[in-house]
């Protein structure tokens, strides 16, 4: 099992288990809550049971009967379900029905004393009750108790229903949340896959990209050294080493650029600047390569166009978008830079005349080491310029995108939000 599918069960395991924790916790409170209530309920029902025998009572005293015998009839006509009813006389002696269990005598003797009473009691055969008396004088004086008694089983009958409704519905959910922890494990180690392949790629492609200058630095010095020389040869070896060392320097400075960035340790300023100064500073140092090529380079439209950033990374922007152009402008071709200011959005647009890009290629032109063509791949570029160029434009707010160009050649466009 590979450790991102391991990181999978793990998070659902997490799910699952924080989920039942939680689940237990609710399930004790509510089982406490909802006993304790239906034990409420069990003592006001023994309540009203008692108060309408007391009703009861008064009736058939209303009626002008008030002696032992007519008040046992009013209890015996007075039937309620699953609640066995008694009266007893003050001193604890059944009147109704004539035998009465021991406890139940005892307890009918505390309430002829205190006036109420509630208790509970296991019979022999292993029966669990509890009672609940009352005291009440006749209307000749006499006291009485009425006592109302309730098997405990129906409290264990209505809890044990509770537990079993809650301990299914706490099993679906359980499964369910089985199932939804995983997808959104599943969805959460999803970026993490994302990553970790960006990273073999951009490792495989960074020692793809290092291996080939490397290799002729070597060649090169090898075959240098195997046989003595004149000065000139030597001169020419070295200045073809040094070419290569300043190719891999690039490659390992745009590299650690990346690196940076993606570990959030390239912070940029925030500073007003106008785009239009640094845009015709990279266009004087863009001349310098572009002379050396043979392409004509020019400031075209050079409104003022205000922003807040890092002038040294917009340069940098910059520089790569000029960079490609006069790379890939044949000898004789021209790139021209305009900067505007449209629709409130300063902007940078860099033609050329160049060779242009395939259309099924302009959507991967900003991935890393990512090189369209052979016709491109022959320059020598390492494929870095337009990622750092897309991050220092997102560091900014900014857009960069790159379009074919009417006629030929390409229209590369950086787009800025107004300077705050």
């Amino acid at each position: 099992m590979n450790p991102l599918d391991r990181l999978r069960l793990r998070l659902t395991a997490w799910y699952v288990g924080t989920f039942a924790g939680t689940l237990l916790l609710l399930g004790l409170g509510l089982f406490l809550v909802l006993s304790r209530q239906i034990s409420r309920e069990l003592d006001r029902s023994l309540r009203e049971t008692t108060r309408e025998v007391l009703r009861m009572v008064r009736i058939r005293e209303s009626e002008g009967a008030s002696s032992p015998e007519t008040l046992a009839d009013a209890v015996d006509a007075l039937e309620i379900r699953d609640r066995p009813l008694f009266l007893l006389d003050g001193a604890g002696r059944p009147v109704m029905p004539r035998e009465a269990d021991p406890r139940i005598r005892a307890a009918a003797l505390r309430a002829a004393r205190t006036g109420e009473v509630q208790a509970e009691f296991t019979t022999g055969t292993g029966q669990r009750w509890r009672l609940y008396g009352e005291r009440f004088a006749a209307e000749d004086g006499k006291p009485y108790v009425t006592v109302a008694i309730a098997d405990l089983a129906e409290l264990e009958d209505r809890t044990l229903r509770l537990i079993e409704a809650f301990l299914a519905a706490g099993l679906l959910a359980l499964v369910l949340t089985g199932a939804g922890g995983f997808y959104l494990a599943r969805k959460s180690v999803r970026p993490v896959e994302a990553v970790m392949e960006q990273m073999r790629r951009f490792m495989a492609d960074a020692a793809h990209e290092l291996r080939t200058p490397l290799a002729v630095l070597r060649g090169r010095a090898e075959v240098a050294v195997q046989h003595e020389r004149e000065p000139a040869a030597y001169v020419a070896a070295l200045g073809e080493i040094t070419r290569e060392a300043g190719r891999l320097g690039t490659i390992v400075e745009n590299l650690l650029i990346l690196a940076r960035a993606d570990a959030g340790q390239q912070p940029a300023l925030r500073e007003r600047l106008y785009l239009d100064d640094v845009a015709g500073d990279a266009v004087a140092a863009a001349g310098v390569l572009a002379a050396a090529r043979g392409v004509h380079i020019e400031l075209g439209r050079y409104d003022e166009a205000p922003v807040t950033g890092d002038a040294a990374l917009i340069r940098q922007l910059l520089m790569v978008l000029l960079d490609n152009a006069v790379k890939f402008t044949p000898p004789g071709g021209s790139v021209t830079v305009d900067v505007s200011v449209e629709e409130g959005n300063p902007t940078v647009a860099v033609e050329d005349t160049g060779i242009g890009i395939a259309p099924a290629d302009l959507p991967h032109v900003f991935e890393r080491f990512y090189r369209a063509d052979p016709a491109r791949e022959r320059t020598g570029g390492a494929g870095l310029g337009l990622s750092i160029a897309r991050w220092i434009a997102e560091q900014h707010g900014a857009r960069v995108a790159l379009e074919p160009r009417e006629g030929g050649g390409t229209r590369a466009v950086a787009v800025f939000p107004p300077a705050m």
